[in-house]
């Protein structure tokens, strides 16, 4: 689900990552058309990045 919305809304997946600097940067850069594909570019890696921060937190023990 967070991946359609990395695609589709850049932006407000950042929120939902706990990073909303960046989620307002993206929003500055998804405003022009030309924008968009960066973004989402952009929102995919940092969720990936998320996603692997998650795994390597639950191997060593924490939440």
């Amino acid at each position: 689900m967070r991946l359609l919305l990395a695609i589709f809304l850049p932006w407000l997946q950042f929120f939902t990552i706990g990073r909303p600097i960046a989620g307002i940067i993206c929003l500055i850069l998804q405003v022009t058309l030309i924008g968009w594909i960066p973004a989402a570019i952009w929102s995919v890696y940092a969720l990936s990045e998320y996603n692997t921060d998650k795994k390597l937190d639950r191997l060593r023990g924490g939440d």
